[in-house]
């Protein structure tokens, strides 16, 4: 279930639980004791439950249960655990309720718990017993004190009225003398000396030989290259099939 199962009118905390590992049927008759009950007496009645001190009555799911004499010969039971849970759970609707600004003082309007999911469980050691977990779902609501008669309620301020009241406060503001802040002196600092002129000596250029043509450079390379081929070889040094000069 997405949200609660009863309506919740203005003026009212409302709390919800999903999911819990405790039985639906202890939960559904702890809160059926709570309905149309004040808060104060529901927080007393369910602390003295969680510590075993009193039976809770059971309407339904009583069949082969004890009779109890604090009930005056009817069945009951000591649901701890559920106890515990409805506790829990009404304290923090009441907590809801504070912070709407609802005070302290409540009426519990509904209170229910119902079958929320079950999980299969398997034996173990290869046997074949199987059993079966059910968790269950609790909501509370509860309503706060009404409004007494001969009281009126204002409603707060638009947006617009405030508007109107700003300009008022801008005009004091406007007449109040400015007072000037006298801004510090800064420090003068000292002027930066002016560099002096470099004297510029003529540079003495050394004389670059007279660059040759291309032709020239190429004809000077090849008659390098004859003349060292026409040059004798020296006697013991091997010729290019690897022989020596015979002597």
């Amino acid at each position: 279930m997405k949200g609660y199962s009863s309506n919740i009118p203005e003026n009212c905390a409302c709390a919800r639980l999903e999911s819990v590992n405790a039985s639906y049927k202890d939960l559904a008759q702890v809160c059926g004791r709570l309905r149309k009950k004040k808060s104060d007496w529901a927080l007393t009645f369910l602390e003295q439950a969680a510590e075993g001190k009193i039976p809770v009555f059971y309407r339904k799911h009583n069949k082969r249960l004890g009779h109890r004499r604090e009930l005056g010969g009817k069945k009951g039971r000591y649901p701890k655990k559920a106890a515990r849970v409805v506790l829990k759970l009404l304290k923090s609707a009441i907590a809801n309720g504070r912070a709407k600004g609802l005070g302290d003082d409540y009426t519990i309007l509904a209170a229910s718990a119902n079958k929320k999911e079950i999980y299969p469980r398997m034996a173990s050691k290869g046997r074949q017993a199987r059993s079966f977990l059910e968790t269950s779902r609790i909501e509370l609501v509860l309503q706060g004190p009404g409004v007494p008669k001969g009281v009126t309620v204002t409603p707060p301020a638009k947006k617009e009225e405030r508007k109107k009241e700003a300009p008022a406060k801008e005009k004091k503001k406007e007449e109040k003398p400015a007072v000037k802040k006298e801004s510090p002196k800064k420090e003068e600092k000292p002027a930066a000396k002016e560099p002096k002129p470099k004297t510029s000596e003529p540079e003495t250029k050394k004389e670059e030989p007279p660059k040759q043509s291309l032709k020239e450079e190429g004809k000077a390379h090849h008659e390098h290259k004859h003349e060292a081929e026409k040059a004798p070889a020296k006697e013991g040094m091997p010729h290019q099939h690897g022989e020596y000069d015979k002597r």
